[in-house]
């Protein structure tokens, strides 16, 4: 029996394939991590976004700005949106327009993300405090929940983790 003949890239390879400048804001997938709770997460999520098209919107916190700016180790400029200091009302103003927002969060009717369909329309996840989700009065906002199916004993994906799976199934590549 012989071995698969594996071919790896090398970085010429991958540099020829992907664009060869950031994306612009072609706000229509946003990842809304509105409640964050450490910041090594939103420089992951950064990563995410550029890596499937979409932008990271992140509320105006003292510590963001840095958070963004220390974690972002791309080399090119990434679409963030600030939504202000209170997301609700943030969320509440997005869904004015053909914007479906989906919350991460476990929900007797939450949809299993291997059946959540991609993104045909604008769409902003939005992922809770890591302790405590979402808050209540963002509920309403939610036009779907998601849930990631776990096995495990534990309760939750890192925001990061769950944020990064989300965006690839909206994005269409999972």
């Amino acid at each position: 029996m012989t071995a698969p003949q594996v071919r790896v890239r090398s970085p010429k390879d991958l540099k020829r394939q992907r664009r060869r400048r950031s994306h612009s804001c072609w706000d229509h997938l946003l990842i809304a991590p509105l409640w964050p709770k450490h910041n090594a997460n939103l420089g992951t999520l950064l990563r995410t976004c550029d890596a499937v098209g979409a932008c990271l919107a992140v509320p105006k916190l003292p510590w963001v700005p840095e958070a963004l700016a220390r974690g972002n180790t791309l080399k090119r400029r990434t679409c963030v949106h600030w939504t202000g200091h209170d997301p609700v009302q943030w969320l509440a103003d997005q869904k004015r327009g053909e914007t479906t927002v989906v919350g991460v969060e476990l929900a007797d009717e939450a949809v299993r993300l291997a059946d959540l369909p991609a993104a045909r329309n604008r769409t902003i996840a939005v992922l809770g405090h890591e302790r405590t989700g979402i808050p209540a009065e963002a509920l309403d906002q939610l036009d779907v929940v998601v849930e990631i199916p776990m096995i495990g004993t534990g309760a939750s994906l890192n925001v990061a983790v769950a944020g990064s799976l989300v965006l690839y199934r909206l994005a269409g590549s999972l």
